[in-house]
């Protein structure tokens, strides 16, 4: 696909004909929970942009809710920005502005725009009116400025209870705009907030306090998705009424839609609290600490966010896409090595006891500069159980009772005997091997059609691998059913098994291509020294065709 940025052609136009001097750009999350992807995709655009057009971006944090704030999240959206590979120009909180919104408030009230109102939430709600019939006007609405410059005085003195009253805007109740109905500027919480404390107990809301922090920071360029198209005329009315000096300008694109992937923080947050999942950062998230552990690389997710572009209508991007990223930026860089999943005992009868050789294996057969690696080979060996069947279907070439394969950088080997247990179950295999056969040593007596790993048994490092399916799928989604009824049960394989021994002490976040497997990642929270977890980051193959139009 070809991406279009329809922004990026905006702020372009603006610089070319001086409309703005300096483009002017922010990240604006609220610190309630971890990014998720699609926050990946907003920060993107907002840092690249400045970047190329030589302006800046600020970090700004819209702390306006303290019931769900914490400075938990507010460090971690600092560290998966960085992360991504982004700086920004300045750290900035909406809470920083709190005592400016209070005076444009209070020149509100004075301009007859804003008024205190004592009507419950719910109240609010039912006399809002609907997309065809006009709301009802508030009966406090008509109160003088005198009395609701008093009454907004003594809501920030804490006089009043939760939801007692609010400060409304005086717009229309008849707009064909439902936002346009006196919407609530300022609502009451007596609560601690997480960096001004108990000084306020009353709080912008965001419809407020987001286009006033722009017109602060001189930001040029808003950018939001197309669910605050709405909001749009109401953040002009906000910053015009307020007469604020700068006058930013909001533009709205589509949000990141992905194919098998919960987007909504409320949901995820209910995955957390719910136990569904190990937190915020368990790999089956798309949050981006998840993602991180898992073992998605910033520079895939911004060639990611790159190539799908910016568009003004919503669409669902395929996951694969997103899979092909990660295979194309990790196909160069991550060693190639071995590891055995699900692991069968064979036993080479015919090779010396006691004896291990040295074989020489290439680290990336794609990338020479990685140069090789020694594994040692014995009479033992571990393979996959998948790699044998006792009575296979026409067209197997892997290993069963008299057949032939090629270990990987090893010999032939054959099937001579299959050794069970009192149920049934194959635990061992006898074969033996060619000696003629050694890789690279030129052998063309005869060919065959398989090729498996192994790992050599008596250094083997026991490893666990933990294979991820999305949590909930497209189908269970769109089924109707309440969301947590929707989990994916298989969403979550663990498996225990062997990797080659080099790979004893590999560090958190090593990444690794295993043999037909696909690209794993070391756990960084669940590994332990000599043992370490491995998380499947993708397969090694994919259906995906990234030059095809995406829906």
């Amino acid at each position: 696909m070809s991406s279009s940025n329809f922004i990026k052609q905006i702020v372009a136009e603006d610089v070319r004909t001086g409309a703005v001097r300096e483009v002017v750009t922010r990240f604006p999350p609220e610190p309630n929970g971890y990014l998720h992807i699609g926050h990946a995709k907003s920060i993107c655009l907002n840092f690249e942009l400045a970047d190329e057009f030589r302006g800046r971006t600020n970090l700004r944090f819209d702390d306006t809710n303290p019931v769900k704030e914490d400075t938990e999240f507010v460090e971690a959206i600092k560290d998966d920005v960085r992360w991504l590979g982004f700086e920004w120009d300045e750290l900035r909180f909406a809470s920083d502005y709190f005592e400016e919104m209070y005076a444009r408030a209070q020149l509100l009230i004075r301009k007859g725009k804003a008024y205190v109102c004592d009507l419950t939430a719910d109240q609010i709600r039912e006399m809002r009116g609907t997309l065809t019939e006009p709301g009802q006007e508030s009966p406090y609405r008509n109160r003088s400025v005198e009395e609701n410059l008093d009454l907004f005085a003594r809501m920030r003195a804490g006089e009043f209870k939760d939801g007692e009253k609010v400060l409304r805007a005086k717009i229309d109740m008849a707009s064909p705009n439902i936002n346009m109905r006196d919407p609530v500027l300022y609502r009451i919480a007596h609560a601690h907030h997480h960096r001004t404390g108990d000084s306020w107990c009353i709080y912008p809301m965001y419809d407020f306090a987001h286009p006033l922090s722009d017109a602060i920071e001189g930001v040029t360029h808003s950018i939001c998705t197309l669910e605050f198209e709405d909001h749009r005329p109401l953040y002009d009315w906000v910053i015009a009424e307020c007469e604020m000096e700068a006058t930013p300008r909001q533009y709205e694109f589509a949000r990141l839609n992905l194919t098998n992937t919960v987007m909504s923080k409320r949901l995820l947050k209910a995955l957390v609290e719910e136990g569904v999942v190990e937190g915020w950062d368990d790999p089956r998230m798309p949050t981006i600490r998840g993602m991180r552990r898992r073992g998605y690389t910033a520079e895939a997710l911004r060639a990611f966010c790159r190539e799908i572009g910016v568009a003004k209508s919503n669409s669902v991007v395929d996951e694969r896409m997103l899979e092909h990223f990660i295979r194309e930026d990790l196909k160069l860089k991550a060693p190639r090595t071995m590891a055995v999943l699900r692991p069968l005992k064979v036993v080479i009868t015919n090779y010396p006891e006691g004896q291990v050789e040295m074989l020489e294996a290439e680290n990336n057969a794609e990338n020479e500069e990685m140069g090789v690696r020694q594994i040692p080979f014995s009479r033992e060996i571990y393979i996959e159980q998948d790699d044998f069947m006792e009575n296979p279907p026409s067209k197997y070439f892997r290993l069963f009772p008299g057949n032939e394969v090629r270990l990987k950088h090893a010999y032939f080997i054959k099937c001579e005997e299959v050794v069970k247990d009192e149920a049934g179950n194959v635990v061992e295999l006898r074969c033996t091997y060619d000696p003629e056969t050694k890789s690279g040593s030129g052998f063309t007596g005869r060919k065959v059609k398989g090729t498996i790993h192994w790992v050599e048994a008596s250094q083997a490092v026991p490893a666990e691998f933990r294979l991820f399916e999305p949590l909930i799928t497209d189908e269970a989604a769109e089924s109707g059913k309440p969301f947590l009824e929707c989990i994916n049960p298989n969403s979550l394989a663990v498996l225990q098994g062997y990797v080659e021994p080099g790979m004893r002490d590999a560090q958190g976040n090593d990444k690794f291509q295993f043999f037909r497997h696909g690209y794993f990642n070391v756990d960084p929270v669940l590994s332990q020294e000599g043992r370490p977890v491995f998380n499947r980051i993708v397969s090694l193959k994919s259906s995906f065709d990234p030059g095809k139009p995406q829906k």
